[in-house]
């Protein structure tokens, strides 16, 4: 006998779940989105707004707002990044000037600021001002002599400590997410994965102010990688002010891919760059739509660093560069070598830098982070200080290895033996024989370039912001500078050798050494990142210069072929992998021969799947199975005996019905049968109210066979971004195969630990 009264006259209370309650279709801290779901409920939101538009013109208004709301939050994610990188440049450049002196005049003048403002600098000692005072002079008053170096270099260290202390407190006391480069947690979570707090306020905050003072202790990292960590959270504090995005994680992410892109443009001086590195390196789930705003996010993150011109210079970046010689065809085979360098060295660093973060995981040493910090500080400051390409900032000295020796050049790198009858216009220097100063140049950078390469392996990934891009750059730009300046000796001093012959006469401008170092700079990024694309377009935005985008993409190429022949995986995915953070990798292939029915659970010998049955089950055995399982969902089956599949209901939406269910409706206790059906099931007279849960019940979830290859899994998993997939055999369910399976059978076949895979 069915209880009729209570049904009639509670049918309103029952399909109470047809209003949504708080918090459902929200995940739980370290779970993966589903992002056929996200997308089935855009589609329903943005249905409904164009259904209701039609009703009245405030409607039809409110349309038009929800549609400009993607473009208002590109604009203000622009407005924010440009600024915030604008005042990071701006306190690096006065932070790291500090540690060797100060402006009298006005303390918060950098070196260069300092002595624009006196009228006493003339244009030889441009370096030298009255206003401008050394440590030395301002404390014992001598400018020269071996005191004076000692208390310089005490000086220089003891602020480096300082500055690298601070910011390694602050990231572990307030937000101890405001580590590292960002980039492998960015790809994660663009790739549907939780990680509460990664994008918050307080690490945006904190990752700024220790960006700044990382930078400027002088460690051998950048501030381009963390850059785009800012951008996502100030992308993700903006999508949490529109509920289009802050109730919805697939919409949110294609906010963050667009941050990204803003990111890498203000970082690099790049628009362009930056939404093709959103596109090749960081982004999962790239639509057309978030192509067009990624790329007006940039532009505005640009024209907002141009418009507070950082460098002084109305250039975007310290290390702009335009060149006037062509290059010619003999010229690609040591492009080609520096590719190969460029290889070997990424090869080289992720190798050592993982195995390094490995021992630090494991070992004691992770356990004292700021001593750690401080350890290679101290070391970094003191082997830095007597080398003046290693003392300065390591964007200033990408700048000098890339400048193109004019007259008016006063470093050391152009220390060249000129022709006292030479006249010719400034811009057209002949190839000249090198100085004293250059010989002592090369020496200097042969030495740099081995410190930056050891120190580097240590100093990425430790417990502070540190971007890889600056530090890889320089150790290409090093290497590259130092070919160039012997292949142009080599062409002044064997100018009638054939290979020379064609293009290099006596007297002409043949061979540009900042070329090379721009082009070892593009490979050795290349080898680490394994970038392609977006490195050449970010290299050739720097430069201004179409011409040399065909060094530039032998080199990328190059450096790309060599390292993936020692092993696929960039730095970012290698430390993705180390966190064990679930990652399905679009580059990978999976090639083994296995089935669905070998990967799935339960295997043999485990306890049956835990299900939900239709319309047998009581509140208090769905509360049971809950707390004494961790799994996120239960398959809902006809019955136990039956086995045929209905439908999948979330955990957490299960929790959060059932306690809602129990505040805003009358009758319903722990004997209550739940039901998922459309029709309730019947029941005696004198039973509880039953509860309808149809509501939270995917009707149409994903399913294979037991047969199907693996392969053919693993790129449902990959191109869909499902978080689990259900196995049947003639509508009968059989397993589940949920994302961590996938990612454990992966390693398992490449023959590494399954359990490396940290899912929660």
């Amino acid at each position: 006998m069915v209880n009729t009264g209570v049904i009639s006259g509670s049918g309103n209370l029952m399909d109470f779940l047809d209003e949504p309650f708080p918090d459902v279709g929200t995940y739980e801290d370290f779970h993966t989105i589903d992002w056929l779901r996200e997308k089935s409920r855009d589609t329903d939101r943005h249905r409904k707004i164009t259904s209701k538009s039609k009703e009245s013109i405030w409607e039809f208004i409110k349309s038009l707002l929800d549609a400009w709301s993607g473009w208002a939050v590109m604009l203000l994610i622009g407005l924010l990044a440009g600024t915030l990188a604008g005042v990071i440049d701006l306190a690096v450049d006065w932070m790291t000037d500090l540690k060797e002196g100060i402006c009298l005049s006005a303390f918060w003048y950098s070196h260069e600021q300092c002595c624009w403002t006196s009228n006493e600098t003339t244009f030889e000692d441009r370096d030298k001002c009255p206003l401008w005072q050394k440590w030395s002079e301002l404390l014992v008053n001598q400018s020269e002599g071996a005191s004076a170096y000692i208390l310089n270099y005490l000086m220089y260290i003891l602020w480096a400590l300082l500055f690298a202390f601070l910011a390694v407190s602050l990231v572990r006391v307030f937000a101890p997410y405001a580590c590292g480069s960002g980039i492998p947690e960015i790809k994660t979570i663009l790739s549907g994965f939780i990680i509460r707090g990664y994008l918050g306020k307080w690490t945006l905050l904190i990752k700024t102010v220790t960006l700044v003072l990382v930078v400027s202790s002088g460690l051998s990292l950048g501030k381009e990688g963390p850059l785009v960590h800012v951008a996502c959270c100030c992308g993700n504090f903006f999508s949490s002010l529109f509920s289009k995005y802050s109730k919805n994680e697939g919409k949110r992410r294609e906010v963050l891919s667009a941050a990204a892109a803003a990111g890498v443009s203000v970082a690099f001086g790049a628009p362009i760059g930056g939404v093709l590195f959103s596109l090749e390196e960081v982004s999962y789930y790239f639509p057309l739509k978030t192509l067009w705003r990624s790329f007006f996010a940039a532009l505005v993150a640009a024209f907002t660093l141009r418009s507070i011109n950082p460098f002084g210079n109305s250039r975007l970046v310290l290390f702009y560069v335009e060149y006037h010689t062509p290059w010619y065809m003999a010229e690609l085979f040591p492009f080609i070598l520096l590719g190969v360098f460029g290889g070997l060295w990424g090869t080289l660093f992720i190798r050592c830098n993982i195995a390094w973060c490995r021992r630090r995981k494991t070992t004691k040493l992770g356990k004292y982070p700021v001593l750690e910090v401080i350890a290679v500080t101290a070391i970094t400051a003191i082997v830095a200080y007597p080398n003046p390409y290693t003392r300065r900032s390591t964007s200033e000295l990408i700048s000098e290895l890339f400048n193109d020796c004019g007259a008016l050049e006063s470093s050391q790198l152009c220390d060249y033996i000129n022709d006292p009858n030479m006249t010719r216009p400034v811009d057209d220097i002949p190839d000249r024989p090198a100085g004293v100063g250059v010989y002592t140049a090369i020496w200097q950078l042969a030495l740099a370039l081995i410190f930056k390469i050891i120190i580097t392996i240590f100093t990425f990934g430790m417990k502070i912001p540190s971007g890889l891009f600056i530090p890889s750059m320089a150790v290409g730009a090093m290497a590259g500078r130092m070919v160039g300046i012997g292949v142009e000796q080599l062409a002044y001093h064997h100018h009638d050798w054939i290979i020379f012959r064609n293009w290099c006469r006596p007297g002409a401008d043949c061979v540009t050494p900042g070329l090379y170092a721009m082009v070892g700079a593009a490979a050795c990024l290349g080898g680490v990142t394994r970038m392609t694309v977006s490195l050449v377009v970010i290299m050739f935005e720097l430069t201004g210069g179409l011409e040399y985008i065909v060094p530039l993409m032998a080199a990328a190429v190059t450096s790309k072929w060599v390292a993936d022949a020692f092993g696929k995986e960039g730095i970012y995915e290698a430390h993705i992998h180390l966190n064990g953070y679930p990652f399905l990798d679009v580059k990978d292939e999976f090639t083994h021969r296995t089935l669905a029915t070998d990967v799935m659970r339960p295997r043999r010998g485990e306890p049956p799947l835990s299900v939900l049955t239709q319309d047998s089950m009581t509140v208090e055995d769905v509360e049971t199975l809950i707390k004494e399982t961790d799994y996120n969902g239960f398959p809902v089956v006809v019955s136990r005996d039956s086995e045929r599949l209905i439908g999948f209901a979330q955990r957490r939406e299960l929790i959060l019905a059932i306690k809602n269910a129990r505040q805003r409706q009358e009758g319903i206790v722990s004997d209550s049968v739940m039901y998922f059906t459309e029709e309730p099931p019947e029941l005696p007279a004198n039973s509880p109210q039953p509860l309808k849960l149809r509501r939270v019940l995917n009707l149409s979830p994903f399913t294979v066979t037991d047969h199907t290859p693996m392969e053919t899994v693993v790129d449902i998993f990959r191109k869909l971004g499902l978080r689990q997939c259900l196995v049947t055999r003639s509508g009968r369910l059989l397993g589940i195969i949920t994302k961590k399976d996938v990612l454990r059978h992966m390693a398992q076949m490449a023959n590494q630990d399954p359990e490396s895979i940290m899912f929660n």
